[in-house]
């Protein structure tokens, strides 16, 4: 696909865009957030190599495709909401680290909410000196068109429970939601259709016994591991990433202690519940 004020060249057939042409420090005019909305909608995750951003400059980036999302979930060692940027948060790892956000697990961010986050921005600006510390990306748009066509047919109408207690501790103060959402979703901009599990946050096929549901989860968290659906991306100094949430899994790689990897999160607020497929 051509844009007008940028170049993308897709880094896998599935999914990842690398843009290059653009300065995102500056303020975007119009036609290159169209753009950049068009290539995201394509390619589910864009990958910019540097960009130097500040706390202001990639909040306002974020701001040009909706409200800015403040993330449930409680503070840990290496993740933290920004006390005077409250929708940033900054996520550092070093020899002090005892888990890293997203713990090596395939997920979807915070499915567990009625509305999940639109998107993602990640920014890293510090990087281990002898690589690591990738981030992995898959579609789930070719899992689900890699499904056969019996499977397709079970699952049509099919609804599974996320658990907000599978990636954050729920207390007295912490009430974190579980919310039912369709099995095949559809994509509220492209229409296309997708599958909509993933193992940190959904718990439980509804309508069947546990021993189904357990079987039936088994197999679709592993079909959706499937390489032919991934993109995995060797950050670098000044790094970013921007994928849809609503059509993406990813997980975060832990192969670099005790060296260091740094950055910051903004997260995008979505518009409408998770739409069956």
């Amino acid at each position: 696909m051509a844009y007008d004020t940028i170049s993308v060249t897709p880094v896998t057939p599935n999914i990842g865009g690398l843009v290059s042409g653009i300065d995102l420090s500056q303020k975007l005019d119009e036609a290159t957030v169209k753009d950049l909305h068009h290539a995201l909608m394509d390619r589910q995750v864009l990958l910019f190599r540097d960009q130097e951003l500040t706390h202001e400059t990639q909040k306002a980036l974020g701001a040009h495709f909706g409200t800015l999302h403040v993330s449930v979930g409680g503070d840990g060692t290496n993740s933290k909401q920004l006390s005077d940027h409250p929708e940033v948060r900054a996520l550092h790892f070093d020899e002090n680290s005892t888990a890293i956000s997203g713990n090596e697990i395939w997920h979807t961010d915070q499915s567990c909410m009625e509305t999940p986050p639109m998107g993602t921005i990640l920014y890293i600006h510090t990087v281990p000196p002898d690589g690591g510390g990738d981030t992995m990306f898959a579609s789930m748009y070719a899992a689900y068109d890699a499904l056969s066509d019996n499977m397709k047919r079970y699952l049509e109408g099919v609804t599974a429970l996320h658990d907000g207690a599978g990636a954050f501790a729920r207390t007295a103060t912490n009430n974190l939601p579980i919310t039912e959402h369709p099995v095949i979703a559809k994509h509220p901009v492209t229409g296309r259709r997708l599958l909509y599990v993933n193992p940190i946050f959904t718990t439980r096929i509804c309508g069947v016994s546990k021993d189904e549901s357990d079987a039936i989860l088994s197999y679709l968290f592993h079909h959706c591991e499937h390489p032919n659906f991934q993109v995995r991306f060797n950050w670098s100094p000044h790094s970013i990433a921007f994928w849809d949430n609503r059509c993406t899994h990813h997980r975060a790689l832990w192969d670099y202690y005790p060296h260091t990897r740094s950055g910051f999160r903004i997260q995008i607020e979505g518009t409408e519940t998770v739409v069956p497929g």
